[in-house]
């Protein structure tokens, strides 16, 4: 015995929303079922790619707080690098500047 694996689907309209259906029956030349059927597929797969949109949109807001994080970590150890390098160079600055290998060493 051959079973159906379509499924009768029953709804109500506004007389508006009616008006409204006909007329873009109309306009597209389909049946009704064929119509029905391509806008519940347009339906859910909008719906779809909503979701993963916002699932991405989400992602993108967590990880903005992490890459911040890490942003702020790597300026805090470029600035103690600089720190220390400034002080390296202050210490050969001395007023009677004959160590100049010292010097050279540090700038280069």
């Amino acid at each position: 015995m051959y079973m159906s694996t379509s499924k009768r689907l029953v709804i109500n309209l506004s007389e508006t929303l009616y008006n409204e259906f006909n007329k873009a029956l109309k306009e597209d030349c389909k049946k009704r079922s064929e119509f029905i059927r391509e806008v519940i597929i347009l339906y859910i797969s909008e719906k779809k790619r909503l979701n993963k949109i916002s699932e991405m949109e989400k992602g993108y807001r967590e990880m903005a707080q992490l890459n911040l994080e890490f942003a702020e970590m790597g300026f805090a150890s470029d600035m103690k690098e600089f720190k220390e390098y400034e002080a390296k160079l202050s210490e050969s600055d001395l007023q009677d500047d004959n160590n100049s290998e010292k010097r050279r060493y540090i700038l280069c």
